[in-house]
């Protein structure tokens, strides 16, 4: 079992409760840091990983861990007919809904808040999955992915997109000094939250990333499981089917 890294550190309340936390008093900025911090770039980690998606033509798609939003708007490219976003955080949610009601979209997009490690859904409710940069802030890893089985259709695709450790010279050394100076320093003073951006760099380092999780996925049940590095490493996708 991986270690369970906290924002909080000094803090006894749960994992689960700290992230919805620091994510509601980042929420103000998110939008503006998460851009900003990776030059643009996780707008096209996106792209490709609904482009994953195309191949099975999915109506119902949940995202799990929405955010604001974005790769719930990302997957309106796959013309679905309902897609839900699901997050703990409602100052998240809120920044979401206000997008999706610029971009009129809510006819299409259902935001709530919900426990991605308890979903309020039916078992096989969702032709797909998408999850970006959330299954590494989950409680209970396990737990959340098995919900994500239990939701997700026969035959149905998901794609998890998360930050990974790059290998190689020189991009291992560069992120390595992003993510221990550059991040955390940049993050403490547009966000107001120190933790929230010493957190990333941590949970990201404690994830079981590459193999392990792909082995974890396999164990749980899902098939076809094949990962894509991107950026030479930063991040993956990892997708499969039920």
């Amino acid at each position: 079992m991986s270690e369970i890294v906290k924002p909080y550190k000094k803090l006894d309340n749960s994992k689960k409760q700290q992230v919805a936390d620091m994510f509601d008093n980042i929420s103000h900025r998110y939008d503006f840091l998460n851009h900003f911090l990776s030059l643009g770039i996780d707008k096209l980690w996106r792209k490709k990983a609904v482009k994953l998606l195309m191949k099975i033509e999915p109506k119902t798609i949940l995202d799990i861990a929405t955010g604001t939003g974005d790769f719930a708007l990302e997957s309106l490219k796959l013309n679905p007919t309902k897609v839900t976003g699901i997050d703990i955080s409602k100052g998240m949610l809120d920044k979401g809904l206000e997008k999706i009601k610029r971009r009129n979209k809510t006819s299409i997009i259902e935001l709530q808040i919900a426990d991605s490690e308890n979903l309020p859904f039916n078992d096989s409710s969702f032709d797909a999955i998408t999850c970006g940069f959330g299954v590494r802030n989950f409680e209970d890893l396990r737990k959340g992915l098995l919900e994500i089985k239990r939701v997700l259709k026969k035959d149905g695709m998901f794609t998890i997109l998360e930050f990974s450790k790059p290998k190689n010279f020189p991009i291992k050394q560069s992120f390595n000094f992003y993510s221990r100076f550059i991040l955390p320093t940049f993050g403490k003073i547009i966000s107001r939250d120190p933790s929230a951006y010493t957190y990333l760099p941590e949970s990201v380092a404690a994830f079981p990333e590459g193999k392990e999780f792909e082995d974890i996925l396999i164990n749980i049940g899902f098939i076809n499981i094949k990962t894509k590095l991107l950026s030479g490493g930063i991040a993956s996708i990892y997708y499969g089917i039920k």
